[in-house]
């Protein structure tokens, strides 16, 4: 009989078709019971995110009239926050990237699996490009003028041309078929991907500004309108990254 260390080791890496597994069912000892059941769990949460990246996948495609059809997502990080830029991302993964099983809206992800798997998109990329959107032209145009600028630059920056473009709840001038998908990092694998793009890339530029700035702590909270952080721009006074044309930055530069 298998010790509990033994069968723990063994569970590890243990597919599923092993017969051992099903003589493990009839084992009476409670720890046995116990990694069996957490194995169990396990199993059923991979199936999960499995049947997930599937109907992304799939979605995708959707869009296309023939397989060779090359579609990109696009997506954006940073429209909210009273510093820093907002970063874009275009990305064309390869049809077979089952690597990325797993991948989510970046929202829903620690910061630890979201850099992980921005490596992994890079690596299933045919292409991609992160753009970063400045204070400056976010300022002179309005954020949602910066942010539709900024993702048209994204996907004009690809050296591929995709078909067909898949972007989160935006509209862009571009003279490729696009469609403005509502939530689209919760249903699209491509926009997700672009999300965790961007989102990394930012939360990396932020962290470098906070070494600049350690006052303002932006390795916190990544230049968003935090209670701690508002307090510090009135204690302090805004920066160069700040956004001027946001409140309260705006009445505070009026004092």
């Amino acid at each position: 009989m298998l010790s509990l260390k033994e069968i723990k080791e063994k569970l590890e890496v243990a597919t599923g078709s092993e017969t051992w597994i099903q003589e493990l069912e009839n084992d009476t000892r409670i720890g046995a019971q116990k990694l069996l059941k957490s194995w169990n769990r396990k199993q059923q949460m991979i199936l999960v995110e499995k049947q997930a990246h599937e109907a992304k996948v799939l979605f995708d495609r959707s869009y296309c009239a023939n397989e060779n059809e090359l579609v990109a997502g696009v997506d954006e990080a940073g429209r909210g926050p009273l510093a820093g830029p907002v970063v874009t991302a275009a990305v064309i993964l390869n049809n077979d990237a089952e690597d990325l099983i797993g991948l989510n809206d970046s929202k829903q992800l620690s910061k630890e699996k979201r850099n992980e798997l921005a490596i992994k998109i890079k690596n299933n990329a045919i292409s991609y490009f992160i753009h970063f959107q400045t204070v400056e032209k976010i300022d002179e145009l309005n954020i949602y003028e910066a942010t539709k600028q900024s993702m048209t630059e994204s996907v004009l920056q690809l050296h591929k041309r995709p078909s067909i473009v898949l972007v989160d709840a935006m509209k862009l001038p571009i003279d490729i078929q696009t469609h403005s998908i509502i939530k689209g990092d919760a249903q699209s694998l491509v926009i997700a991907a672009a999300s965790i793009l961007a989102k990394t890339a930012r939360d990396e530029y932020m962290d470098q500004l906070h070494e600049k700035y350690p006052q303002y702590l932006f390795n916190k909270h990544a230049g968003y309108g935090t209670k701690e952080h508002v307090e510090r721009i009135e204690k302090y006074g805004p920066t160069e990254h700040h956004r001027k044309t946001f409140e309260p930055i705006k009445s505070i530069l009026k004092k």
